[in-house]
């Protein structure tokens, strides 16, 4: 499937609004973030990578063959445009961790949240470490940003959330958010707080199936407060919003409810980058296509929009989909070129300094 005529049209806005010829190397970074299939560039990605409607890549464990190939392939992106694209990953600790073999295996974050109830500056000191050597290991091989950490609280039931959550008590899930914040940017990463409102409660993976969440507003601040105070802390670079209705507040996920961004922005303060979850998710299904879908979160207020794991959907929302090049749109390419460039900013030694060593010695005391 071709994008060449999509692509044009949309130069040519950038063309018009700007007054003067816009090159394909030189774009505002757009608010699609798509993903590959393989270890290597092909020509397609390329391709559509280049695309004026792209910003940025989210790599998987099939991107990863070791950690030479992955340099190589971070680099070969960062290549291709200027703003370089922003690349991604979902990379947590414990069950969530895209790269394995030449990597430090990071614990769940629940096990930092165990550590904290029985000592909390060892749970802190465990936190800050964690962040440190996951931030340092990426940015050393060239990932520039990781979807984490998870503000959800761990209810229990919940089958897609588990592990991954810090603790039940939002003080706690606060206190450890901002020291694997500190360890993040210690290591040149940001913070990427999902999954909005709250995802912790409904039991439904939103991967597979949608989740309702029948709660009032009322009895969903608790799970709001832990973006309250992140949020009013200026410890949050974005922030990825979730495949669940809140049916007692908008009929739509959170992903589609121009309610829950707009509380996002107005109520919690929020200036940073929205994200989606991935729109190929069965939770997202209920708005349509892949079009309908990309349009929807666009329409909420979502300044990236993740359409992961089918690249037919690729193609043809970059054939298809025209959003008007206003004022709206450059402010949201400013917000994710913002973070980008944040992201790619030099840093100091990332895996031979004491600082790294030292992480590693604690966490080596939580195995």
């Amino acid at each position: 499937m071709t994008t060449a005529a999509s692509s044009s049209s949309v130069l040519a806005g950038f063309a018009e609004s700007a007054g003067s010829a816009v090159s394909p190397r030189s774009l505002p970074l757009g608010p699609l973030m798509i993903d590959i299939a393989g270890h290597e560039l092909t020509a397609l990605d390329r391709e559509r990578l280049c695309h004026p409607l792209v910003g940025g890549i989210i790599l998987f464990t099939r991107n990863y063959r070791d950690p030479e190939q992955l340099r190589a392939l971070t680099a070969d992106i960062h290549a291709l445009r200027q703003p370089q694209l922003l690349i991604a990953v979902d990379h947590e600790g414990g069950r969530v961790q895209r790269f394995r073999d030449g990597f430090t295996r990071l614990p769940p974050m629940r096990a930092l949240g165990e550590r904290y109830a029985a000592d909390p500056e060892a749970g802190r000191q465990l936190a800050r470490a964690a962040g440190r050597v996951l931030a340092g290991e990426l940015r050393a091989h060239g990932v520039d940003y990781s979807f984490t950490p998870v503000l959800d609280l761990d209810y229990g039931p919940s089958r897609v959330i588990g592990d991954r959550a810090f603790h039940r008590d939002p003080a706690v899930i606060v206190d450890l958010v901002k020291a694997l914040g500190e360890g993040l940017r210690a290591g040149g990463m940001g913070t990427c707080g999902k999954h909005f409102p709250g995802h912790g409660y409904v039991i439904p993976d939103s991967h597979v199936e949608l989740p309702v969440d029948e709660r009032p507003l009322s009895e969903i601040q608790e799970d709001l407060e832990p973006y309250r105070q992140l949020v009013q802390a200026g410890a949050l670079d974005g922030v990825m919003a979730a495949h669940v209705i809140y049916r007692q507040v908008d009929p739509a996920t959170a992903v589609f409810s121009r309610h829950w961004i707009d509380y996002l922005r107005q109520d919690l303060g929020f200036n940073g980058v929205v994200f989606t979850d991935d729109l190929s998710m069965a939770g997202a299904g209920i708005v349509g296509d892949m079009l309908a879908r990309v349009e929807t979160a666009y329409a909420a207020g979502c300044d990236m929009l993740l359409v992961c794991n089918s690249p037919d959907a690729v193609g043809d929302v970059l054939a298809r989909w025209q959003p008007p090049q206003d004022t709206a749109y450059r402010a949201r390419s400013a917000r994710i070129e913002q973070l980008a460039a944040a992201m790619q900013q030099p840093v100091g030694e990332l895996l031979a300094g004491a600082a790294y060593r030292e992480a590693l010695r604690v966490l080596s005391t939580l195995a």
